[in-house]
């Protein structure tokens, strides 16, 4: 095909999307949502005059334009990955709010930015040595599905990092807790003690316990749901602990010191498997790097002395 071809091809492609995102936006065809429905049953308030409505002026942007259709490629997008529950449950462990929609957005986004990319290079590859348009297509295609992944694998980094961050925090918590409640202290006034005093995320997430339970929730429930939002062991065996202090009046300093040593000895194993790990990559660089220049720096003068004496 000539370049005229490739022009006029390219053309009727935009010229039949235009015709179908007219056709989907007439009034016949357009599905018609929830809030269409039910706007005309609902009481509205009086309409202001217009010049008390001139600082109510706002101006459209482009994400103004953009966002519907963004939210469908979210919607899209979300029917063919699916795992909604997965992505909650990693945004509430990320510290996130649980908006899978929105995180949905931000996949497309960043697809649609990694696409934006890829055409690109594959515009200056067509233009300078004459690459296959399919190829380009699938290019494409893959940039976009790579962006996407790029988000979730971000997101699960951004999980696991909080994670890692609770755990190293736990253990001065649980003995910050087990001398409050030692000192004599009732649970529900050594959680709002070491919650003021203390700094990181899980000390924020027992202020966030303690306003659930200060806005009408009980304190058992609110802990409860901090549970589901981390699901960590230690932190599961520590609410645990103090839903049952709470509810049945038993004591807790004991508990809360076994539960800050067992999470520091996981850490310690932790850090030793970590160490063992590494030691194992360390030796990739002595093996191909230190220890064929030491090899060198030993036989390269005798070899040289053999060719002086031959």
């Amino acid at each position: 095909m000539t370049l005229a071809q490739w022009w006029g091809a390219a053309l009727g492609l935009v010229l039949g999307v235009g015709l179908l995102l007219v056709h989907a936006g007439l009034p016949l065809t357009r599905r018609i949502d929830l809030v269409a429905r039910i706007e005309p049953y609902l009481d509205r308030p009086p309409t202001r005059s217009r010049l008390l409505r001139l600082d109510d002026r706002r101006t459209w942007g482009l994400a103004d334009l953009l966002s519907p259709l963004a939210r469908r490629g979210a919607t899209a997008l979300d029917g063919v990955l699916g795992g909604r529950e997965s992505v909650r449950s990693r945004l509430q462990r990320a510290g996130l709010a649980p908006d899978v929609e929105g995180f949905r957005v931000q996949q497309v986004v960043w697809g649609l930015a990694a696409a934006a990319a890829a055409a690109g290079l594959g515009s200056i590859l067509w233009w300078t040595r004459g690459a296959s348009v399919v190829a380009l297509a699938v290019l494409v295609g893959c940039a976009f599905l790579g962006g996407a992944v790029l988000r979730d694998h971000l997101l699960s980094r951004a999980a696991a990092r909080r994670e890692r961050l609770i755990l190293a925090e736990f253990p001065a918590i649980a003995e910050l807790l087990a001398l409050s409640v030692t000192a004599g202290e009732g649970t529900v006034q050594a959680l709002e003690r070491v919650a003021r005093l203390s700094s990181g995320e899980l000390a924020g997430e027992l202020q966030l316990c303690l306003a659930e339970a200060r806005t009408g929730a009980s304190l058992p429930e609110a802990l409860q749901a901090l549970r589901q939002r981390t699901g960590l062991g230690p932190i599961v065996r520590f609410v645990d602990g103090l839903v049952v202090a709470i509810q049945r009046g038993t004591p807790l300093g004991e508990v809360l010191r076994a539960q800050a040593a067992d999470a520091r000895e996981a850490a310690r194993q932790a850090l030793i498997e970590e160490g063992g790990k590494r030691e194992i990559t360390m030796m990739v660089p002595v093996v191909f790097l230190v220890l064929p220049v030491t090899v060198l720096f030993a036989v390269y003068p005798g070899v040289t002395m053999l060719r002086i004496a031959l």
